[in-house]
């Protein structure tokens, strides 16, 4: 380990991961950080080295990847740059596409760096050369495009085991899913904890984002005060029902790939306890919920008594309109890395399909109401909001029915609401750490669905 670049990490990141769009501790501020391993991928000039990031906050231990470059003239537009003990200077890499090439072509040859191995699936030949963008609007991860052809996900906190992302993107391959982007290949960690490293993919150059499209649809209802949501030029609920169909093909192919099973005794009694458990949580974080809390475990008790609703197995877990694409063949599904809080145990765990309706139902109301996000009360917007929510959840249930051999999912309706309130739960917490003025939505919602 180069002991000049681990004490410059040491003292400079614990006031810069804050800033990072992908750093998932925003919720508290970061006590230390250390790099606990360095690994060169390229050494000379200019230079490339993969860290492992022990970043503490309280009690709270996580592990983040980090690339880092260093050149003697770095890139001008880089943000920050950092200067070592032994005065070289070092930035983040992920903003470099020169050095971001390393990564393609490594992949593509299918070469090792001490623990850090690159894999290319064995039915792919991958085009080498290639410089690597950043996407700027990730999130909890940074993916890099190469091209028009590759999109490469590098995943930034780490867990223990391979990614689940990969993992179900692998096995819906398999079974010839064509709701996804097909896996081309991977990077993985062979020491300790052996994590995913990142995943590389098929690029749809051509889609469009599913969140960019619904919202528009909301943004043209709401500029036509005299017409309703089915008479606007934009209206989504063609495109929510082949959503729906498209959800439904995934879960069929999941259970094909991945096997399925009836709901054992005792596993909704398990489910209900822990949406109560989230609630305690989020209650003791976000005291503005607390006038929603006896409708919520109402209708999480509810659920106790309901049926098993439909089999278990793998899902995606997280799935919302900003995890879909619209491509000119129809509707993908991205990120099966479930949701980002949970443990990966639980993230890779076999769950109800009845999971991805709730949460896409959510993003429904999500899409309807961020145009109200900061504005002063409308009634009139309001109901718009509300008309065109109702439409869409409506249109992707039926699209859903259609094709899923579970039926319809409004048939578990006691369950299917409990599920969509602790999703909502889930959201304010969400909010309150990262977007406090959004946090309206999730509780207007829990109010409406409760009552």
């Amino acid at each position: 380990m180069t002991e000049a670049l681990a004490r410059m990490l040491a003292g400079e990141l614990p006031q810069w991961l804050p800033g990072q769009r992908w750093f998932a501790g925003k919720d508290r501020p970061v006590s230390a950080a250390r790099a606990v391993r360095l690994v060169t991928l390229l050494a000379g000039e200019p230079r490339l080295e993969h860290a492992l990031v022990e970043v503490v906050q309280d009690d709270r231990k996580s592990v983040y990847q980090m690339l880092l470059g260093s050149r003697e003239t770095p890139p001008e537009h880089l943000s920050g740059v950092w200067v070592d003990a032994d005065g070289r200077q070092w930035y983040e890499a992920t903003a470099d596409p020169e050095l971001m090439a390393f990564l393609l072509d490594a992949i593509a040859a299918g070469q090792n760096a001490g623990p850090v191995s690159f894999h290319r699936e064995s039915d792919v030949k991958l085009t080498e050369g290639l410089r690597g963008r950043a996407v700027t609007t990730e999130q909890s991860n940074t993916s890099l495009i190469y091209g028009k052809q590759y999109i490469l996900k590098l995943f930034r906190r780490l867990a223990t085991g391979p990614n689940p992302d990969l993992q179900i993107h692998r096995a819906l391959h398999s079974v010839g899913c064509e709701h996804i982007a097909q896996p081309l290949g991977w990077i993985a960690d062979d020491e300790g904890a052996s994590p995913t490293l990142g995943m590389l993919q098929e690029f749809l150059s051509d889609a469009a984002d599913g969140w960019a499209m619904a919202t528009t649809s909301v943004r043209d209802l709401m500029a036509e005060a005299d017409l309703h949501a089915d008479e606007v030029g934009g209206d989504f609920a063609g495109e929510a029902h082949r959503l729906g169909a498209a959800v439904a093909t995934v879960h069929a192919d999941l259970a094909r790939a991945l096997g399925s099973r009836p709901v054992e005794p005792g596993e909704i009694e398990a489910t209900v306890n822990a949406m109560h458990r989230r609630l305690d949580a989020v209650l003791e974080a976000v005291p503005s919920l607390a006038p929603q809390e006896k409708a919520l475990r109402e209708a999480f008790e509810e659920a106790r008594g309901a049926d098993g609703g439909v089999p278990i197995q793998h899902v995606h877990g997280d799935l919302h309109l900003g995890q879909v694409l619209r491509t000119v063949n129809g509707w993908v599904l991205i990120d099966f890395e479930g949701e980002p809080s949970a443990p990966v145990s639980e993230r890779s765990a076999p769950r109800s399909p009845l999971r991805d309706v709730a949460g896409m139902l959510r993003s429904f109301d999500y899409a309807a109401h961020q145009l109200l996000v900061g504005q002063p009360e409308d009634h009139q917007l309001e109901v718009r909001a509300r008309e065109w929510t109702s439409r869409n959840r409506s249109a992707f249930c039926d699209g859903y029915a259609e094709v899923s051999p579970n039926g319809d999912p409004r048939e578990h309706e006691v369950l299917l609401r409990a599920l969509e309130l602790d999703k909502a739960v889930y959201e304010v917490f969400y909010e309150h750490a990262n977007r406090p003025d959004w946090i309206q939505i999730p509780l207007a919602s829990i109010a409406r669905i409760a009552s």
